[in-house]
C-alpha cells in the first residue's frame, strides 16, 4: 500500500490523527476521574485483561492463516514478557503520575519520549553522531532542549494563567502537600516516558528478530503478559479484596474506554496513518495532545493551569520538533544516499543483483 501525497490525500490521516490524539486526551481524564471510584492498580490489571481479550481473535487468525509465523517456543516468549513488563512499568508509572498531578502534565511529558529514545538507542548503539551533521545535532540539542522543559515543567508551577475555581484555602501545609504531589507526579510521568521509551526501543528488536510474526500475535501476548504482571503488583499492593469488585460506575466506564477507544481503536487508527502518510507525519501530532487534554481537564476537571507549565510544554515541543526534524533530515540523506548509489550502478551498466548463473 502506498503512502498517499500531499494536499488532499492527507485528509483522512489528519481527521484520523486527531481522532487518535483526542483518545489519548480523553483517556488521561478518564483515568484522573474513574481512579476516585476504583483503584487505579486494579484498573490497569482489568483494562489490560479485556484488551486481551478483544485482540484474541485477531490473534488466533491471523497466526492460523500466516504460513510464515515462528514458532511460539520458550525463548519468544522470554523476549514478549519482557517487552511486556516496559509497557507494564510505564502504564502503572502513568496511572500514579495522574493522580498525584494532572493530565495536562503527563501529556506534555510524553513529548519526552523522542529525547529519551534517542539517548537509549545512542546507550545500545543503534544510533550514532557525527557532530558535523546537522541532524546528528538537532537531535542532541532538542533532547537537552526536551529535558530542560520536563525541568521547567515539573518544578516550576508560576502563577496561574486559567483558574477554573476560587481556591480560599490559605493553609500552608495543603498547598506544601499539593506542590509535594505535584513534583512527585512529575517524576512519575518522566518515569513513564522513559519506560515508555525503553518500550520502543525493545519493539524494534523483537520485530528485527520475529519479521514475520504478526503484529496482532505480538500485542495480544504484550496485553496478556502485562494483566499477569499488573496483577501479581496489584495483589501485593491491595490488601482489601473488595477492591476487585466491579460495579456499575465510572470505573467500569474508564475500563471500557481504556480498552476499547484508548488502547484498541487508538492503536488501529495510528497504525493506519503510518501506513497511509508515514511515521513522521503522525509523530508531528503528539504535541496537539496537549492542548486537548488542558482543555478538557479544565472542562471536566476543573483543573487549573500554570504559567511554568505553559512555558515547559512550548520548550518540550521545540525540542520535540528538532529531534523530528533531525530524524527527518537524517532520513532523508539516507534515502538519497541509496538512490545515489543505485543510479552510479545504472550508469556504469553493473547489475543491482549478481548473476547466480556465474
Amino acid at each position: 500500500m502506498t503512502r498517499s501525497g500531499y494536499g488532499s490525500g492527507k485528509l483522512l490521516p489528519f481527521i484520523g490523527m486527531m481522532v487518535a490524539m483526542l483518545g489519548q486526551s480523553g483517556s488521561m481524564v478518564v483515568i484522573k476521574v474513574a481512579i476516585k471510584d476504583i483503584n487505579e492498580y486494579v484498573m490497569v490489571v482489568y483494562t489490560f485483561a479485556l484488551s486481551a481479550i478483544l485482540v484474541l481473535p485477531f490473534a488466533v487468525f491471523r497466526h492460523r492463516m500466516s504460513q510464515q509465523s515462528p514458532p511460539l517456543n520458550f525463548v519468544a516468549l522470554c523476549r514478549l514478557f519482557l517487552l511486556a513488563s516496559f509497557g507494564s512499568l510505564g502504564t502503572i508509572q502513568a496511572y500514579v503520575g495522574i493522580d498525584l498531578s494532572s493530565p495536562a502534565l503527563l501529556s506534555a511529558i510524553l513529548n519526552l519520549m523522542p529525547a529519551f529514545t534517542f539517548i537509549l538507542a545512542l546507550i545500545f548503539k543503534m544510533e550514532q553522531v557525527q557532530w558535523r551533521s546537522s541532524s546528528s545535532q538537532a537531535k542532541v540539542v532538542g533532547t537537552i532542549v526536551s529535558i530542560a522543559g520536563a525541568f521547567v515543567v515539573v518544578l516550576y508551577k508560576g502563577p496561574l494563567i486559567y483558574r477554573s475555581h476560587s481556591d480560599n484555602s490559605s493553609n500552608q501545609m495543603v498547598q506544601l502537600s499539593s506542590e509535594l504531589n505535584w513534583i512527585l507526579g512529575g517524576i512519575m510521568c518522566v518515569l513513564d516516558a522513559l519506560f515508555t521509551s525503553l518500550w520502543y526501543i525493545y519493539q524494534a528488536s523483537v520485530g528485527d528478530t520475529y519479521p514475520t510474526m504478526d503484529v496482532s500475535v505480538i500485542v495480544f501476548f504484550q496485553f496478556l503478559f502485562s494483566m499477569v504482571q499488573c496483577g501479581a503488583f496489584a495483589l501485593f499492593a491491595v490488601k482489601d479484596l473488595t477492591e476487585w469488585k466491579l460495579r456499575v460506575d465510572i470505573g467500569l466506564i474508564g475500563i471500557l474506554y481504556q480498552a476499547i477507544i484508548a488502547t484498541l481503536l487508538r492503536y488501529l487508527l495510528v497504525m493506519w496513518c503510518i501506513v497511509k502518510a508515514g511515521p513522521l507525519f503522525c509523530a508531528l501530532f503528539q504535541p496537539v495532545a496537549i492542548i486537548f487534554t488542558v482543555w478538557m481537564g479544565a472542562i471536566f476537571l476543573g483543573d487549573d493551569f500554570s504559567l511554568g507549565s505553559l512555558i515547559g510544554a512550548v520548550i518540550i515541543v521545540v525540542g520535540f520538533y528538532a529531534v523530528q526534524w533531525g530524524k527527518s533530515k537524517e532520513e532523508y540523506e539516507i534515502a538519497k544516499g541509496v538512490e545515489h548509489l543505485d543510479t552510479e550502478s545504472l550508469s556504469h551498466g553493473a547489475p543491482l543483483l549478481p548473476d547466480r548463473n556465474t
